[in-house]
């Protein structure tokens, strides 16, 4: 009878191997998938086509689509949005995989000058979409700060 029970505790010690071992796989194949997060906000492009160039105003703007996290510092002439997506892996630093700004305009009134859109396409600002009374970005400067630290970032700047 005493064969039988330590016949028993031995079979019981490798299910609970298994069970361990099964559990501790899982985790490990959890902990592998990737995790995406988003930091900023950009208009939807529906807000956007509701902003008429030539005749909103900052303060229509931001009844609209809100006011942005950040304008240009000298003489207001444009309010910039932006949104960035992030993928974070396991204990890797996490990565920045996308960003996207729209950059609005305004004349020394206050009128809606420019409304743009820009992303990154190869590590390069691209204009995604664009409604503009002039031709020129003359705020460039500007948006290469906000696309160019990607690939800079460490992860004490992540943690709020």
């Amino acid at each position: 009878m005493a064969r039988d029970v330590r016949f028993g505790a031995a079979q019981t010690r490798r299910v609970l191997r298994r069970v361990s071992l099964a559990l501790s796989l899982s985790v490990a194949v959890a902990a592998c998938q990737p995790i995406y997060r988003n930091h900023g906000y950009v208009p939807t492009e529906l807000d956007l086509q509701r902003i008429e160039v030539g005749r909103d105003t900052r303060e229509s703007v931001a009844e609209i689509v809100g006011r942005p996290s950040a304008s240009t510092l000298l003489n207001d002439t444009g309010w910039y949005y932006v949104q960035s997506r992030y993928r974070h892996y396991g204990a890797r630093e996490p990565q920045e995989v996308d960003r996207e700004v729209v950059a609005i305009t305004f004349d020394p009134s206050g009128t809606v000058r420019n409304v743009e859109r820009f992303g990154l396409e190869k590590g390069r600002i691209v204009p995604l979409s664009r409604r503009v009374t002039e031709s020129t970005i003359r705020d460039t400067s500007l948006l290469r700060q906000l696309f160019g630290n990607i690939g800079a970032l460490r992860t004490e700047d992540l943690i709020e």
